[in-house]
């Protein structure tokens, strides 16, 4: 425990309660931090027992696994009773998802833990430090590569670079191709829109510039390229795992590290602190690596890409069978050359000594252990939960060969059924995301309650409902995503410029913040099982959907307050 020295083996041992009267706090008003600043001035001669250590930590973890437990187990619970009281059919490996939900759990609590102890302290004082050491081209170029380095940390692109096993080359030759040998690739192009947006997002909090214009620059080219791909029938795969790029990519180590640094280097010009400072970053992080991957899947050839799968053509083992050892390294390849890249900017580029090296040290083991915990239990338990649960939909209303005594109701019936199940999920998934919350409580003091907190989780909570139930329809009757995507997107864009600044800044981040390590693999691993047993070409774009509905959702709702107060006071 930080804080806390060793001490020799010859000194004493202390109560739990004999120490919190020695060092003067009362039983019943115990705080972590009066504990640790105690243990401090008590020094090397303290030495606490098993027990009595266990006490000090409990109220510290506790809040913090509970947290994770309340975002994880109700989707969990939700999933096994809709299989085995609906779809009839049992969870498979039961014990084992059982365990790496838990790993799930523990290894979240970790990994959002040590983020806070550790990589985000050092975003933050980089992003201090820098713009006083080094011009601003220099600063750009530090942040980009940043923006690259949290995009391989991202817990949830694992899912994403894996998800190529369940593709079936035959059907979708470029789509598989990007998956399995242009992975690479494919997470630097990802990586790069995030630094890109990085880029442009940290000059807006130094300019101040208005998120709108940056909404059409990026929107229209996604747009474009979008249509360019859709008419080219080879190429038209790859429109759905662009746009869940997109989603991917604002989870809980982009965001916080990207902003942390490029706020703090809009303190040190003395720019960017207004109100509205903070929104922008998630969004330009949600489009700019869709027109990475666009840009990608346009430039590879189809007539490679299906050769290449020719020679791949031997069957690989599921996405969530992985061995433990490969998520080992896949870890340490994503958190240790982020953690070495901030260590050498604060070192050679600052000239800084880093803050509390101690922890810093803890903060990077813990976000070590977390994600291998995390994707472990991924891989085990939520990934395949999902992907079973997803695999069993169609059961519902066609007949599976694999399933007997399929369809288990009539046609509509059970089609109706699985959508209010799709509803439901995006429903219950959104407002479990502690994000989302706190985005709620800033949109509120900011308007000055005309924006109550509620109706924005509400509209937000909807507009993910609806967007993953459009993606169930999708996936049912093969429809193309574009014809989603494209009068969609339009409508935001027309949406946008009727709304005012502040809305348009809380509508396109509320989107990102729906998007959490749990939500992204969950809802990914059931549009690919889905996909997979109704025998469509891919299982992608539920998440583009999700991300898609709460932004109009949400300006439609700003609208309408804007007219309300309007009303009341004119």
């Amino acid at each position: 425990m930080p804080g806390i020295r060793a001490a020799p083996i010859m000194t004493r041992y202390v109560r739990y309660d004999d120490f919190l009267q020695e060092v003067g706090i009362g039983y019943g008003e115990v705080r972590y931090a009066d504990v640790i600043a105690a243990a401090q001035r008590e020094g090397p001669r303290l030495r606490l027992r098993r027990w009595d250590a266990f006490h000090l930590l409990r109220p510290y973890v506790t809040p913090r696994f509970l947290q994770q437990f309340r975002a994880v187990v109700p989707l969990a619970l939700y999933l096994v009773a809709f299989q085995l009281l609906f779809l009839r059919q049992p969870v498979s490996g039961g014990w084992t998802v059982t365990v790496a939900m838990l790993a799930v759990i523990v290894g979240l609590m970790l990994f959002m833990e040590g983020l806070r102890l550790g990589l985000m302290p050092l975003g933050e004082r980089i992003g201090e430090l820098l713009p006083t050491h080094r011009s601003l081209p220099v600063v750009l170029g530090v942040v980009f590569v940043l923006g690259i380095g949290v995009t391989l940390a991202e817990p949830a692109i694992g899912a994403l670079q894996a998800a190529g096993a369940l593709i079936v080359p035959a059907q979708a030759p470029l789509l598989h191709a990007l998956l399995t040998q242009q992975s690479g690739w494919l997470v630097l192009a990802v990586g790069a829109g995030v630094g890109l947006a990085a880029v442009i997002g940290t000059l807006r909090f130094v300019r101040n510039w208005s998120l709108k214009p940056l909404i059409y620059a990026s929107v229209i080219p996604c747009l474009g390229l979008t249509l360019a791909a859709y008419l080219d029938p080879a190429r038209r795969e790859i429109i759905g795992l662009a746009w869940d790029s997109g989603a991917v990519t604002t989870g809980p180590v982009t965001v916080p590290i990207v902003l942390a640094l490029g706020i703090g280097v809009a303190a040190a010009v003395g720019k960017g602190a207004g109100s509205l400072s903070g929104f922008g970053i998630v969004t330009l992080a949600s489009l700019f690596p869709v027109l990475g991957v666009l840009i990608l899947g346009l430039s590879v050839s189809p007539d490679g890409a299906a050769g290449a799968v020719a020679v791949a053509a031997v069957s690989s083992p599921p996405w969530w069978a992985r061995s433990p050892t490969a998520e080992v390294i896949a870890s340490l390849r994503a958190i240790v050359p982020l953690v070495l890249f901030l260590m050498l900017v604060l070192a050679v580029i600052v000239r800084r000594r880093i803050r509390r090296p101690q922890a810093v040290a803890l903060g990077v083991a813990l976000t070590l252990v977390g994600m291998i915990a995390f994707n472990l239990g991924l891989s085990y338990g939520l990934a395949a939960l999902g992907n079973q649960s997803g695999g069993a939909l169609p059961a519902a209303f066609t007949t599976m060969h694999a399933i007997p005594g399929s369809p288990f109701y009539p046609y509509a019936m059970g089609l109706s059924a699985v959508i209010a199940f799709a509803w439901l999920l995006g429903f219950g998934a959104t407002l479990a995301e502690p994000a989302l919350n706190a985005l709620g409580d800033t949109v509120e003091q900011l308007t000055n309650g005309a924006f109550p907190r509620r109706l924005l989780l509400l509209a937000v909570a909807v507009g993910v409902a609806i967007g993953i139930a459009l993606g169930v329809v999708k996936l049912v009757y093969a429809l193309d995503l574009s014809l989603f995507l494209i009068p969609g997107y339009l409508l935001l864009l027309v949406l946008t410029a009727l709304s005012s600044e502040e809305y348009v800044n809380v509508a396109w981040d509320s989107a990102g913040v729906t998007t959490g390590p749990v939500t992204v693999p969950l809802v990914l691993a059931m549009g690919l099982g889905l996909g997979d047993a109704v025998q469509a070409p891919d299982g992608f774009g539920v998440l583009a959907l999700a991300s898609l509905c709460p932004i109009a959702l949400v300006l439609l709702c700003g609208l309408y307050v804007r007219w309300r107060t309007s009303y009341r006071t004119g």
